[in-house]
């Protein structure tokens, strides 16, 4: 049987620039680094995120892909990408899932662990 492992290393950073606290708008970046620690090489295909913010308001979103790509790793490879989400909220949290398929076309899903969204608005 074969053995997946996928290791994924996120990292997010509050942008006050792009951001408006007085309107409601809280910009965050976050870059995510994919490992594949397995045997077996694995192309991800689509990602599926539940984002929340401190209200326990959760969107959903899936797609095609990260970035407009579907990276291929072979064992040892690592791919990195940033992107952004905007909550309501100084405050939130991200989590979710990779689909990915190896050679052989066989689909597993990488879990993607929930990591804080945190604006340096609300760390007084």
């Amino acid at each position: 049987m074969k053995e997946f492992s996928i290791k994924i290393v996120t990292q997010s950073q509050y942008q006050p620039d792009q951001s408006s606290p007085s309107e409601g708008r809280y910009v965050f970046t976050y870059t995510i680094t994919i490992e594949n620690q397995g045997d077996e090489p694995a192309r991800l295909l689509d990602r599926h995120w539940i984002i929340t913010d401190a209200d326990g308001q959760a969107q959903e979103v899936r797609g095609q892909g990260v970035v407009g790509e579907q990276p291929h790793l072979r064992p040892g490879e690592r791919y990195q990408y940033t992107s952004g989400t905007v909550l309501s909220t100084p405050l939130g949290s991200m989590h979710g899932s990779y689909g990915m398929v190896d050679d052989d076309g066989i689909r597993f899903e990488a879990r993607i662990p929930a990591f804080s969204l945190i604006s340096t608005t609300s760390i007084h």
